[in-house]
């Protein structure tokens, strides 16, 4: 709702990946060529970690926009803690192959199958696995024994591993030698600077017409980042709550006491690994009458917030009706 009230043409800081939103930082730039540089070699594994959040599905999906379609076929798998056969069968119905009462042999006949007709017109299979690090080390090989299929002498299947930063301990291990000799290209995905995550908000409010309104003072957009870390999904949670709370407000200004407030918020909503550091403890301590008065004219203060919000949020969706009517 709040898009309308900022007439902006679709929801800037939405959640699902999506290539118009891809921001060019830095680091993102360069996972781009190290992806782009894996591609290029037509064989093995090309390995991203960044912590949760930090847009690693965002760049396939960059890239998958950037691609030409005659000559990949993509399937894609966001991974459980699944065996090396579950894994198998994910991967086959990955590409639209029917696994219906099919044994593992049968599903690697109909893989090798699918790879030998796509190889025939053209076309190389590119495997996206996300969340690898719940991966068993039985699965990871089977990933391994997939990318052994050749056609005409040719690899055919190329696998790209996203993961959080605990998967490059896993991959260093000597169980997993075979698959980490495969690895052509590996890159860490890092968070965004302070003036890399002021540019990220302002691209991703463009994006969908946004015209300076509302305007973020400095102090806001600093606070933006320190709150979140330059975690661009950290980024969207918390800036999505503060257009939504400037929509009920009727605000056209985003201040830094707006940011540290809806951050606040967020921290009592979502509880432990929320972007907002605690309130600093009151001088009068945490005991005694008057640290106890503070507190509940400060919870007090903040329900009839709440309540005024609630009440303006039915109003915009022509639900509310007061009781004197």
């Amino acid at each position: 709702m709040y898009e309308k009230f900022y007439r902006l043409s679709g929801i800037p800081f939405q959640l699902t990946p999506d290539s118009r939103f891809f921001f060019g930082s830095t680091g993102h730039n360069r996972a781009i060529s190290h992806l782009v540089y894996g591609l290029a070699q037509e064989e093995g594994f090309i390995v991203i970690t960044g912590e949760v959040g930090a847009g690693k599905t965002t760049l396939v999906e960059q890239l998958w926009s950037q691609l030409d379609r005659r000559t990949y076929i993509l399937g894609r798998i966001v991974t459980t803690q699944v065996s090396g056969d579950d894994l198998l069968r994910l991967v086959v119905t990955s590409y639209g192959i029917d696994d219906r009462g099919a044994d593992k042999a049968t599903l690697l006949r109909r893989f090798e199958k699918m790879v030998r007709e796509q190889r025939g017109i053209g076309r190389r299979c590119l495997l996206v696995v996300d969340e690898v690090q719940n991966l068993s080390v039985a699965a990871l090989e089977e990933l391994r024994m997939l990318s052994n299929i050749t056609v005409d002498g040719r690899a055919s299947v190329q696998t790209i591993l996203l993961g959080q930063p605990q998967f490059r301990p896993m991959l260093a291990g000597w169980e997993l030698e075979q698959l980490r000799q495969r690895v052509l290209a590996s890159y860490h995905l890092g968070p965004l600077t302070e003036p890399e995550t002021r540019g990220y908000v302002e691209h991703r409010l463009r994006t969908v017409g946004w015209v300076d309104d509302p305007h973020w003072d400095e102090a806001a957009l600093s606070l933006v980042h320190r709150l979140t870390g330059g975690i661009p999904r950290r980024i969207n949670t918390l800036c999505t709550r503060i257009l939504l709370y400037g929509a009920l407000e009727e605000a056209h200004e985003v201040r830094g006491e707006t940011v540290q407030m809806i951050a606040g918020d967020l921290e009592q909503d979502l509880g432990a690994g929320s972007i907002a550091p605690r309130p600093p403890v009151m001088a009068n301590g945490s005991g005694g009458q008057d640290g106890l008065l503070g507190r509940v004219s400060a919870l007090e203060h903040g329900m009839a917030r709440q309540d005024r919000i609630f009440r303006r949020l039915l109003e915009l969706l022509g639900g509310y009706h007061s009781a004197s009517q």
